[in-house]
């Protein structure tokens, strides 16, 4: 008997798929890269089923793929040779919504728009909301510590989680943190797994924290620009000044071309960026127009203050089209540079500058309350790989980041991609004790081989 057949026979409620075709479409992320042959692919309906899983796979030192909806950017989530891909996207449930305690329990599987819908209905909200929202999962923003349009106001999915169910490598199960706003007890293993990427374990349940979610719709405003520079400024000053917007959106001129083409939207001929602002304050209507001033000072060519929440949606709309629009054009390198704010202008300069040295077309958004830069590398499909004036020009970036004292990735993680840069940021010493905590919790090295670190 195969070692897989007895963990079929192991698994009560979880279905396990071998058939090579279905076991690919588990296999990728939303990555170019290919992955290679797994085993098969549990989907776990339970934390038993976590647990059955991990205890097989210790037992047979098989690795192991936690799974969430496959929305990654980073190559965290591709499966190589001889691996068990185990998707948690059927755990979807909410398991408890406490008003009260403004705290949630939720599954990996939960939706991050799902969970967010059911919060308003008690006046609350969710509020990491990375552009994949309506599709991405809380498992899979967990592993990523991912970011989102709201972090510049509220801060990235670790802010959010107050305590983890975790199965370990070995099958035995973990809770960390705890369901209060305030807690230092011990170690913060919670946020250790936070970002992790499933290399340390296998989040099966999270506990959450909501927030009042504003009393009316936010006010929005979109600001054009002759160059991202300009615009770089203008975000530095609007955040100087103390608006502290609720979102900080930029989009460079080939986002804004590649949106257009898509969905057109009357893109001006000589509109070289865009910047996308909001604000859920009280008095956000006031602060709105203060933003437009700001960007008026600092070079805007208009600016405009929606004045509906239908033309808010339609602004934002924009904003979460980008990935799609810009994958409409070829293959895509996506990478997510932060930098401190006061850096943007440099940062984007040096995006553009490499661009052109290069000969590579770069598609630039940007969480710019943050500092959080998504350039874009397009290149032809069906590459193995991006080709060598692309690498050139991402070296480029990267190198330029860690000058202006940023980091590698703000949100995606390292995943695969960034494996050949993380040296330059880590350093010895830093990855030395790394590889000593992932030995703890993963001695026999099963869970995500060759992920983060």
């Amino acid at each position: 008997m195969r070692p897989i057949d007895a963990l079929v026979n192991s698994l009560s409620d979880a279905r396990v798929l071998t058939d090579p075709d279905v076991i690919d479409s588990y296999a990728r992320d939303r990555t170019f890269l290919e992955p290679g042959k797994p085993l098969g692919v549990v989907l776990a309906a339970s934390r038993d089923d976590v647990v059955t899983t991990m205890k097989w796979a210790s037992e047979h030192r098989v690795p192991v793929v936690p799974r969430g909806a496959g929305t990654g950017l980073a190559g965290a989530s591709v499966a190589g040779d001889g691996a068990i891909i185990l998707s948690l996207a059927r755990m979807t449930a909410i398991r408890e919504l406490s008003p009260a305690d403004e705290i949630a329990v939720v599954e990996p599987g939960v939706i991050t728009a799902d969970l967010d819908r059911a919060a308003r209905e008690h006046g609350l909200m969710y509020a990491p909301d990375p552009s994949s929202y309506e599709i991405s999962t809380i498992g899979g923003n967990l592993a990523t510590n991912a970011g989102g349009l709201r972090c510049v106001k509220y801060g990235v999915t670790r802010d959010s989680a107050l305590g983890l169910e975790v199965v370990l490598a070995d099958g035995r199960i973990l809770d960390t943190g705890r369901r209060t706003m305030k807690g230092v007890t011990g170690y913060d293993l919670t946020g250790l797994f936070v970002g992790s990427e499933g290399t340390l374990g296998v989040i099966t349940a999270a506990t959450v924290r909501l927030r009042r979610a504003p009393a009316g719709p936010p006010a929005t405003f979109a600001a054009e620009f002759g160059s991202l520079r300009d615009a770089g400024a203008a975000v530095s000053a609007i955040m100087a000044a103390g608006c502290q917007p609720s979102l900080m959106e930029l989009l460079d001129r080939a986002t804004l071309k590649a949106i257009n083409d898509m969905r057109n939207f009357g893109l001006e001929a000589g509109t070289k960026a865009m910047l996308i602002g909001q604000s859920d304050a009280a008095d956000g209507q006031a602060m709105a127009e203060r933003m437009e001033r700001i960007c008026m000072d600092n070079g805007a060519s208009f600016v405009a203050v929606s004045s509906s929440p239908q033309e808010t949606e339609e602004l934002i709309g924009l904003r979460r089209m980008a990935y799609d629009a810009k994958e409409r054009l070829g293959a895509c390198l996506v990478e997510d540079v932060c930098v401190p704010r006061s850096a943007l202008p440099d940062m984007i300069t040096s995006i553009e500058e490499s661009a052109a040295r290069h000969g590579v077309q770069i598609c630039t958004v940007a969480h710019a309350g943050d500092g959080n830069v998504h350039p874009v590398f397009i290149f032809d499909r069906g590459m193995a790989e991006p080709p060598a004036e692309v690498w050139a020009a991402a070296d480029e970036v990267f190198t330029r980041a860690l000058e202006l004292g940023g980091t590698l990735t703000g949100e995606h993680g390292v995943g695969l991609l960034k494996q050949r840069w993380l040296a330059m940021e880590a350093g010895p010493v830093a990855a030395e004790v790394q590889r000593g905590i992932k030995a703890v919790f993963d001695p026999l090295g099963i869970l995500n081989p060759g992920k983060a670190i």
